[in-house]
Formats: structure tokens, sequence, C-alpha cells
């Protein structure tokens, strides 16, 4: 019995190297051309039309969000799709979450204001530049980023923990931790 071949989205959140030549690489492109029409949609609202910022929001992730779901615009994103937001999260405005990776915010989570969640990210080799290589970002129950914070690929920030304001993370964090600092360090255990 033959294998059906994986989709290049499929290729994509298993971690693969998918270069910029693919065949496929032109419906990453038309995924991304609506990724930019929707947050440019989603940008022209204001916070008193919550209800319509959340239906925008859901079109770009390509899912509903819960009603507990507050979030302050503007936003920006690279594809939406692999956005996962749980029940009373919060994200705060000039945020950047580059998904094609897979981003999850679980329960109770809190984004602060010009926080990037960057799961993707290009191979190191000179020859192999124009590929990307994308590993997910996970946000665990109760998890908090402070302003500014820049978590890279394939980090899991655990249930509790406190990212303090301006870190760059590129490793997990452990639950119920504060880390500060770039790169991020445990600072206290609470």
């Amino acid at each position: 019995m033959k294998t059906q071949p994986r989709s290049i989205f499929e290729r994509e959140l298993a971690g693969e190297v998918i270069s910029l030549d693919d065949p496929e690489y032109p419906l990453i492109y038309a995924i991304i051309r609506k990724a930019i029409r929707l947050t440019s949609e989603l940008n022209a609202l204001t916070v008193e039309s919550n209800e319509q910022v959340n239906r925008v929001f859901s079109e770009l992730i390509n899912k509903p969000v819960d009603e507990t779901f507050f979030f302050i615009p503007p936003f920006y994103t690279d594809f939406g799709h692999n956005i996962r937001i749980g029940r009373h999260v919060f994200v705060n405005h000039a945020c950047t979450f580059m998904d094609r990776g897979g981003i999850t915010l679980e329960d109770n989570v809190l984004v602060g204001p010009k926080v990037n969640l960057i799961t993707t990210n290009h191979p190191t080799e000179p020859g192999q530049r124009r590929s990307t290589i994308s590993l997910p970002i996970v946000l665990k129950q109760g998890a908090w980023l402070g302003a500014n914070v820049t978590v890279m690929p394939g980090v899991t920030i655990g249930e509790n923990a406190i990212v303090g304001a301006g870190a760059v993370v590129t490793k997990d964090v452990a639950a119920n931790t504060i880390v500060a600092g770039v790169p991020a360090r445990v600072v206290k255990h609470l």
C-alpha cells in the first residue's frame, strides 16, 4: 500500500526544512496573503468592538476563539492558521505571532504589549538560507509574558511561569519560575 505524500503544511509542522522553491510553496503564499488582508482589517478595529475583533481574529486563525478571549489590536502574523487560543487569554497591543510552526496559548495566558512569538527561522548553512524551519511555541496555563518579550522557535513556557519585560527566550522555561534577561535565565522560583 502506497502512502500519501505529506503536504507542505504537514511537513512544516513536523519541523522539516522547507525550501522557498518547493512546488507547494504557493499554497503557503496564499495563506500569507490572506493573513495580511485580515490583519489589516483587524488593525482598523477598536477595542470597543471586541465582538467584531474576535470575529476577524477567528477568521484569521481559521477557528473560533472563546468569548473570554480579550485582544487589543494592532496585531501582526505571517500565517494565522497555526495559532491556538485557550480560555481567558489576554493579548495586548502590537504583538507579532509568526506561527507557521504552531503557537498554542493555553488557558489564562497573559501576553504583554509588543511580544514576539517567532516559530520560523532559516538554516545557518549559507546554501540553505532560502529555506525555513519551523518549531512550535507553547505557553502553558497561567503563563505571563511581560512587555517586549521575544520567544524563539521550539520553546515551551511552563505553567504559571513569568517572563520579564525585554527578555529573549531561547530555551524552555520551567513551570512556576520567573525568568528575565538576554538570553532569559531563572531569577526566582515561585
